[in-house]
């Protein structure tokens, strides 16, 4: 449920619909909040020692599930807001639905999936505005080739991503 914006950004695109960036750019974007997101998680996660509410680890604080859900839910809205505010609906629906199972399975306290949630959404805000500027300053000085190549492996799906750059 929490990658369904992911899967709704680019299928939306292949359905006609077109977002608001290039697949190129949208999908740099996306690495760029990713990578903030999953630091930010991992990093907080490591240093904050809060038990769950289910006592299995101390590992409560922040919602990484949550995070996710609200990053891909403000990448679907920065793509697709310009269209209709029920796309950006639908996915904050689900993110929310996210975090609401997190507490129901006592998993998180509800201030962790406050917290992922915000994490999330300024993951995906602060590389909106931090992507443009890298873009600016590498096309300025090389040329780039971006490949986005479907993946399977021992039964789980994926994708893996190259870039390079040239001189």
């Amino acid at each position: 449920m929490r990658y369904s914006p992911l899967v709704a950004v680019y299928g939306l695109d292949f359905l006609g619909v077109k977002a608001k960036h290039s697949i190129i750019d949208r999908s740099l974007t996306l690495l760029l909040s990713a990578a903030i997101m999953e630091t930010s998680v991992s990093t907080l996660k490591g240093v904050s020692n809060r038990v769950r509410p289910n006592g299995s680890n101390d590992h409560s604080f922040l919602s990484g599930h949550t995070a996710r859900a609200f990053m891909l839910a403000e990448f679907l809205n920065q793509e697709y807001k310009h269209k209709s505010i029920w796309f950006s609906v639908a996915a904050y629906s689900l993110a929310s639905a996210t975090g609401v199972f997190r507490a129901y399975n006592k998993a998180h306290w509800v201030s962790d999936i406050v917290a992922g949630a915000g994490f999330g959404m300024l993951s995906t805000k602060l590389a909106y505005l931090v992507y443009p500027k890298i873009k600016q300053i590498v096309s300025n000085k090389k040329s780039a080739n971006l490949t986005i190549r479907p993946s399977f492996y021992n039964g789980a799906n994926g994708f893996s991503l190259t870039y390079q750059l040239k001189k």
